[in-house]
């Protein structure tokens, strides 16, 4: 049963009788207005001093009230507010098989806050949020009632779980005669010095990431529904603007990089980083809504699988492996990759549509994973190219860089006036590199049989 969460008027007429009749009650604590009506009722307010902490205080509480109801066959115990709400001690209670537990309706506070701001909470789908239940942002989507507010110091760390201009309404002493609901900012909420075990707090909004990844899925599946041009789009249409979507973004990236490294990243440079990914994101988003309609894939299903990629990738992180660096970490993904997809060669799975450069890069570190060192070959064979490389190579980063950048625009030039397709002759090295690497694999495997 439970002691209103205001004054005496909001006991219920059932609590009162019990805790009047009863030959054994207790009260969780008298610290509480309703309190005063049970003068006569022991409390457990002397263990909160001497319990070393929350938890240690509700498993002796419930010990003790375990205790007394096997020597009298019957105990009341009230809480403040509602016994089923936010209630620790009744939790430890049900979760016992000594006793059997009744728990009698009452005013809780999810009543109370509801009632003072007329707020339906199952049409505005509240949720009731713990405090100290974690340190992580709050999410969204909003109403929350945060509860366990009990302090300025527990206002702050809320405070830092929310976007510091977030609105804020505090409910203080609701149903007494100092009541007070008033709406701060995040960011002043440990301001509020009043702060007691009557003090809760209302989020009407919390925009995270998640809630915003809906309102976009949301506005995918409004754009399919309304928009021509949209309801037109295939998997196929749209291949051409996922690709260009990504160089824009990559161009976009590069420029902030070089920005940064010069200090004179701005907000339009970072404000076009933001638009560009977004721009990327929704291709993804749009895909997977166009997977929905044929309930093949949605973007919950693409993000579940990813996140249990990532999980099995990273048992260094989320299991007891133990890893010595970056490049242990990437050896290990690679082999954790090929396990998982029942690979037979480090270059299955490789993207043959990937710009000739790219590929060509990519198989040389396959290459160097299976034990074929290019380097020495190609240095051999470019000596003459890159002996300027070589002389200037101390005279720092953005001079060798513009080397390198001669060289190529060299190369470039004389294949373009002697009529070569450079994209397609690195593309035959490509495809002539993975044959050496499936070569190199073969032999190796031959050798552990012979062994």
């Amino acid at each position: 049963m439970g002691l209103g969460p205001g004054d005496e008027s909001l006991l219920t007429l059932r609590s009162v009788t019990l805790l009047d009749d009863a030959s054994v009650a207790r009260l969780r604590t008298r610290v509480h207005p309703a309190a005063r009506r049970f003068e006569h009722v022991p409390s457990y307010d002397e263990w909160y001093e001497s319990s070393a902490n929350f938890e240690e205080l509700y498993e002796r509480i419930t010990s003790d009230l375990a205790s007394l109801a096997r020597e009298h066959g019957e105990v009341v115990y009230a809480v403040p507010g509602s016994g089923i709400v936010a209630e620790r001690t009744v939790e430890l209670l049900f979760a016992r098989e000594d006793v059997r537990v009744v728990v009698e309706p009452a005013v809780s506070v999810i009543d109370v806050a509801c009632g003072a701001l007329g707020r339906d909470p199952m049409r505005g789908e509240l949720r009731v949020v713990d405090a100290l239940a974690s340190g992580e942002p709050f999410a969204g989507p909003g109403p929350l009632l945060i509860l366990q507010t009990y302090s300025p110091e527990v206002l702050a760390l809320v405070s830092d779980r929310l976007a510091p201009e977030s609105a804020v309404t505090v409910l203080h002493h609701l149903g007494l005669n100092d009541q007070v609901i008033e709406i701060v900012s995040a960011r002043h909420l440990a301001n509020f010095a009043r702060a007691d075990h009557l003090t809760s707090l209302w989020v009407e909004d919390v925009e995270d990431a998640g809630t915003a990844t809906r309102a976009l899925v949301e506005l995918a599946k409004r754009l399919r529904a309304q928009c021509p041009w949209d309801q037109e789009q295939t998997h196929a249409s749209l291949t051409r603007h996922l690709l260009e979507e990504a160089y824009e973004a990559l161009d976009a990236l590069e420029v902030l990089v070089g920005a940064d490294e010069r200090g004179e990243a701005d907000e339009a440079t970072i404000a076009h980083v933001q638009e560009e990914l977004g721009d990327l994101l929704f291709q993804v988003v749009f895909h997977a809504e166009l997977g929905s309609e044929t309930d093949r894939f949605d973007l919950t299903s693409i993000v579940n699988a990813l996140r249990a990629k990532l999980i099995y990738r990273h048992p260094h992180v989320f299991g007891d492996v133990t890893v010595t660096g970056a490049d242990d970490v990437a050896e290990r993904w690679e082999l954790l990759k090929r396990d998982e997809k029942g690979r037979a060669s480090v270059i299955d799975g490789v993207v043959w549509q990937l710009p000739a450069l790219t590929l060509y890069a990519k198989l040389l570190a396959k290459a160097a994973r299976v034990g074929l060192a290019r380097g020495d070959d190609a240095r051999t064979s470019a000596h003459e190219a890159l002996d300027a490389l070589a002389r200037r190579a101390s005279s720092g980063v953005g001079e060798l860089d513009a080397s390198w950048r001669a060289l190529l625009e060299a190369v470039v030039t004389l294949a373009h006036e002697e009529d070569v397709d450079l994209e397609g002759v690195l593309r035959q090295s490509a495809h002539a590199l993975s044959d050496e690497i499936r070569a190199r694999e073969a032999r190796v495997k031959r050798d552990e049989v012979d062994e």
